[in-house]
């Protein structure tokens, strides 16, 4: 196995959206930098998912200046993620179908191994993401007949027609299966979850008309504190609850969107709401084509949809007490800072503190941003825990004194305000 004996400056395992704009900003600091990407081709999650699964907001927010999204679903993301690379020339700092089999520290850098060659680097950023391994329960099965797949693998919606589903679940995956479920005719339908479901935006709109956060930015710039969104935002929410007629799952806790995802409401769901048969409880069992659930009842169905999300995959290191890391919040808690390892120096993890409210790429533009220029000494991210998400334009209220190449003290705050205001439709310029 061939030896790099120069090291890089930044090694970057995963080519998702993440890790491809990481690439960018590392160049543009005259980093020398390489990503190593698993597949075949870049857009991590985006490359695996079926073609019917899409963004939570909307089209403009998603793009960034000239880099168009032709549409919410995930074949036009995927040519969005693929248009980074050819839009910057990225393509010789990408290693395609080259999965990093082990990451280790050594003498103050990283030692990243693939099939082909050993890798130095100074620095490492885990662009792996929160979304790498479907999660479905480890039940119990005994002669299954009938279909199971997770929302990730459920290729043609199709088979859903004439059919008894049952969804598992109670998140925007589970959201989505039902809309799904209702959009191609099942003969009958099931929502089985175990305790609460999240909050989400009930209306009758697509999910990326509702889930546009443009005036939840223009409140932040305009200095509204985040305890008065979360109010304001609480009082929205139930009014819409209860004219939709959904108090049977309106979440007990009130909304902090400074520790919750708030996600847009499917229109199907919402409007069919009462054709819907919802249990609280979790499968323990599936027998035959009878699903066996906890709270002693059961119910037989043709297909399962397991809208039950996804575990980190940190397996490729060889630390142990990382390789186990299986959520976000786990992994929140081994960081400081924006993502910064508390335990190994150089160690970076993006998918920390950004999975709330706001726009994928420009958030991920913002910190990689920051963080290279933390990594060639022009900022200082500390390592102290932030303790709460970064939703939005939070992140440039949190990263401006840190990073004052990239936020000018004189003229930061009027950029931003200015920003915060591009119309509806329009998207951001690219940082």
């Amino acid at each position: 196995m061939a030896e790099q004996h120069e090291p890089l400056d930044v090694a970057i395992v995963g080519g998702g959206i993440c890790g491809v704009i990481a690439l960018h900003y590392a160049r543009q600091a005259g980093l020398k930098a390489h990503v190593f990407e698993r597949q075949s081709g870049v857009g991590g999650l985006w490359r695996q998912l079926p073609p019917w699964q899409d963004i939570q907001i909307g089209t403009s927010d998603w793009a960034l200046g000239d880099l168009a999204v032709e549409s919410p679903f995930q074949p036009d993301i995927l040519k969005n993620i693929e248009a980074w690379v050819r839009r910057f020339d990225l393509s010789d700092g990408i290693s395609l179908d080259c999965p990093v089999h082990s990451v280790s520290p050594v003498d103050g850098a990283w030692k990243v191994v693939t099939p082909g060659r050993t890798v130095l680097a100074r620095h490492l950023i885990a662009a792996t993401g929160a979304h790498n391994r479907p999660r479905v329960p480890p039940v119990r099965r005994d002669s299954v007949t009938l279909r199971e797949y997770h929302s990730s693998t459920l290729r043609d919606p199709s088979e859903l027609k004439g059919r008894r589903v049952l969804v598992v679940g109670g998140g925007a995956s589970a959201f989505d299966l039902l809309d799904l479920a209702l959009e191609h005719g099942a003969q009958s339908l099931a929502w089985v979850h175990h305790g609460e479901v999240r909050w989400f935006t009930p209306a009758r709109k697509p999910k990326h008309v509702v889930g546009s956060v443009r005036e939840y930015g223009r409140m932040q710039m305009s200095g509204a504190k985040p305890h008065q969104i979360n109010a304001g935002l609480d009082a929205d929410l139930r009014g819409r609850y209860e004219k939709f007629g959904l108090q049977a799952i309106l979440p007990r806790a009130p909304v902090d969107l400074q520790r919750q995802q708030l996600v847009p409401g499917r229109p199907r769901m919402v409007a069919q709401f009462d054709a819907i048969r919802r249990v609280q409880a979790s499968v323990e069992a599936i027998v035959g084509d009878t699903v066996m659930l906890s709270d002693g009842s059961s119910l037989e169905a043709d297909l399962v949809l397991w809208g039950t999300g996804y575990e980190v995959d940190l397996s490729y290191f060889d630390d142990a007490d990382l390789a186990a890391v299986r959520t976000v919040e786990d992994l929140n808690e081994r960081c400081g800072g924006l993502c910064l390892s508390r335990r190994h120096p150089n160690l970076y993890f993006p998918a920390v503190g950004l999975d709330g409210v706001g726009t994928a790429t420009w958030l991920y533009a913002i910190a990689m941003r920051s963080l290279m220029a933390h990594i060639r000494g022009d900022a200082r991210l500390d390592n102290e825990s932030v303790g709460h998400r970064l939703n939005h334009f939070d992140i440039v209220r949190y990263l401006a004194p840190r990073d004052p190449v990239n936020f000018p003290e004189a003229t930061w705050m009027a950029e931003y305000r200015a920003l915060a205001q591009t119309p509806d439709g329009q998207p951001f310029p690219i940082p």
